[in-house]
């Protein structure tokens, strides 16, 4: 059955990225054992942030920093 902190921790993961402007229609995203997974294609919506990795980047550190995850696993392609 799967930690309801990991639950919480994949909301919180996806609500950064939709704050951000970020599309991950085409990634996945989640937290297993307190280790957040990005993988996929992400892409920014109009008017979003011109560097996807830099943001992408900012939102590991932000996740670790908050404690909700250990460690950040980033695994996808960006599309312009």
């Amino acid at each position: 059955m799967a930690d309801p902190a990991d639950v919480e921790a994949t909301k919180y993961l996806r609500r950064e990225f939709n704050r951000r402007q970020i599309d991950v229609t085409q990634a996945d995203l989640r937290v297993m054992h307190h280790v957040a997974y990005i993988r996929g294609s992400l892409k920014s919506y109009k008017g979003g942030p011109p560097d996807l990795r830099k943001e992408c980047e900012n939102i590991a550190g932000y996740l670790k920093q908050t404690g909700r995850v250990k460690d950040v696993v980033i695994d996808c392609s960006f599309r312009s």
